[in-house]
């Protein structure tokens, strides 16, 4: 194979039992648009011990092969044994190009996985452009103020990790591919990390990434005590209440209902933001809602340029109108 391979995350639940990391998915989207762009062919692996069913799942998608590596050794994630796994499936694969999302995980691990087999890896990808049949991936920089293109100037393989949000789930297409099985050989004197209980989140009162409406706000909103304002269209449009992180850091609404990096992810069919200006950091947990319909008083906020309806204007005025039109509509 020569190429592009997407290498998916998974992770035992509480159970034991291995099941997706959500963002596996918008990876494979891109792999298999980036395939389609450059007239190549797309694989997927996972790691692990006892992905069976995950291998199976992803049999049923359009790829040219899935590979199930396995290993006592890969149970649980540790940066030595999944570098040591990847290293020899990448030289019996031979992909010219390796995507990752860019999880926790792979943060840990891409970087030494990279450097030991002298190559560089271009990290939290949120755009892509295939230009004389390479591809051209884009990078922001300055808190999204910037956006840098990168480009492969080494040889193959490339390695790239794509940012949560960036691509959509939901494109990933359907197939059949056949299931390779990988046995690598890792000597476990040389898995120097001794893996400890995976922390684990409290069950959240609102799990936004559920939620097929949300109106979010953001400091537009001024304080705390005009929050109820946005409330109603919440209401009106039957849709969560969310937030940016200044809203949730100054305590105007629960820590469970902020959208962003350090909040939930959320890919609701719709998301009316409400006086947020699109800061990096949002962007990553909202960008893979299916309409997004943004409301600001600053012509050059950044959440207009991913927003498929803008409306630039006086939040204390727009939303109050807006209210009363759903109402009407829906009397």
């Amino acid at each position: 194979m020569s190429g592009l391979l997407a290498v998916l995350e998974q992770r035992p639940n509480a159970e034991g039992k291995p099941e997706w990391n959500r963002m596996s998915f918008e990876t494979l989207a891109a792999a298999q648009q980036l395939a389609r762009e450059m007239n190549t062919t797309v694989g997927a692996a996972l790691l692990g011990e006892g992905i069976g069913a995950l291998a199976g799942e992803l049999a049923s998608r359009q790829l040219g092969k899935v590979y199930a590596v396995e290993h006592d050794l890969l149970r649980d994630y540790t940066p030595d044994a999944y570098t040591a796994a990847l290293q020899q499936l990448v030289d019996h694969v031979k992909p010219s190009l390796v995507l990752f999302p860019h999880t926790y995980q792979v943060r840990d691990f891409l970087p030494k996985l990279a450097t030991a087999l002298d190559r560089v890896a271009v990290s939290d990808v949120v755009a892509h452009r295939v230009e004389n049949g390479a591809p051209v991936f884009v990078r922001q920089l300055f808190q999204g103020k910037v956006n840098a293109d990168v480009r492969f100037a080494a040889g193959e393989p490339n390695f790239a990790s794509l940012q949560a949000g960036a691509y959509r789930a939901d494109q990933v297409a359907d197939g059949s591919a056949a299931v390779e099985g990988f046995a690598p050989q890792i000597d476990a004197g040389r898995v120097r990390t001794r893996p400890l209980e995976l922390f684990r989140e409290s069950q959240r009162a609102v799990d936004l990434s559920a939620a097929e409406i949300i109106v979010s706000v953001g400091r537009g909103i001024k304080e705390a005590e005009n929050i109820p304002l946005v409330q109603k269209l919440a209401d009106a449009l039957g849709a969560e209440l969310a937030a940016s992180r200044p809203i949730c850091d100054a305590g105007w609404l629960p820590m469970e209902r902020q959208v962003g990096s350090s909040g939930q992810t959320v890919a609701p069919k719709l998301y009316l933001a409400v006086g947020i200006s699109g800061a990096i950091q949002h962007l990553v947990g909202m960008k893979g809602s299916r309409t997004v319909v943004a409301i600001n008083k600053d012509a050059n906020a950044p959440i207009f340029e991913i927003a498929d309806y803008g409306i630039v204007g006086d939040l204390f005025q727009v939303v109050p109108a807006l209210t009363a039109a759903v109402q009407k509509a829906k009397s």
